[in-house]
């Protein structure tokens, strides 16, 4: 399967189910659940479908990194704000939603880097056994 498709697949998968979801319970009325459980499948789409980024072998890890945070940032970040999660009644609330994102950013890719560079040596020392 290519990686477009299978990043919408990714992407369309959870978005589509959330959207009912979230659709159903708006309907019934309950906005504040409906709207978050939206954003929760754009949140889970956006992640999911630009994990595949990292498979482009042929690129650095700072370019896929920097598209990947781009993705992330048009995505993410705009859900956050229309999400109902967080007061955003001014510039204050706007910074403190901004640097929260950018704090767990961080934290989950540093995580992510040295979980999956200990697998790769891991997998290298296995092979040179081998």
């Amino acid at each position: 399967m290519s990686l477009k498709r299978k990043a919408l697949l990714l992407t369309g998968i959870p978005v589509a189910v959330m959207t009912v979801l979230g659709s159903a319970l708006h309907a019934q009325g309950d906005a504040a659940n409906g709207r978050s459980t939206i954003a929760v499948g754009v949140i889970i789409g956006a992640v999911a479908g630009a994990a595949v980024i990292y498979q482009l072998e042929r690129w650095p890890l700072w370019r896929q990194s920097l598209v990947h945070f781009a993705v992330m940032t048009v995505t993410v970040l705009p859900a956050l704000f229309l999400s109902g999660w967080f007061p955003v009644n001014g510039p204050a609330d706007i910074l403190q939603v901004i640097g929260m994102f950018l704090t767990v950013g961080a934290v989950l890719w540093s995580a992510l880097f040295l979980i999956f560079r200990m697998l790769e040596r891991r997998a290298e020392t296995a092979k040179a056994r081998a």
